[in-house]
């Protein structure tokens, strides 16, 4: 299904064991969730919390991380309506290129726009982070959006 819609909420400190709970069942890293400086959002679908997603600004680079859609809510449109809140909550804070590493999404974030690049590739800022240095494998695939190229 296209086009679903969802609303895209900061989440607090009440709401981190669920992003932490919905991340480790999913195989991404959770470690730094209360701790690092990503800020993490909750997809709502009505009352129903069907994605989560975080981001990491450095300057005009950004950093997309742990996107994830609950698994009874997949194949609805959601991981697409998420990534497109969050992309359109980061351009609205100034950031014009978006960086994420993945182990198994390249082909979806590939049809959103995003470019593999070498992990080198990606800026100073960006390859210091946590996800970059440590959370992530050095196999993950990087990859980068130009947000001032969309409409």
């Amino acid at each position: 299904m296209s086009g679903a819609t969802l609303t895209l909420r900061r989440a607090d400190e009440r709401e981190r064991s669920y992003v932490e709970t919905l991340l480790e069942a999913n195989g991404l890293p959770s470690a730094d969730v209360r701790t690092g400086p990503a800020q993490f959002y909750i997809g709502y679908d009505g009352d129903e919390r069907v994605s989560v997603g975080g981001l990491e600004r450095y300057g005009t680079d950004g950093l997309l991380r742990s996107v994830v859609v609950e698994q009874s809510a997949r194949g609805n449109g959601f991981g697409t309506a998420l990534c497109d809140a969050l992309e359109r909550r980061t351009r609205a804070d100034g950031v014009e290129t978006l960086y994420l590493l993945t182990t198994t999404a390249a082909d979806f974030f590939a049809d959103r726009g995003y470019a593999e690049l070498e992990r080198t590739d990606a800026p100073a800022a960006i390859r210091e982070t946590a996800e970059f240095d440590a959370l992530c494998p050095a196999s993950a695939t990087c990859m980068r959006k130009h947000l001032s190229d969309q409409c």
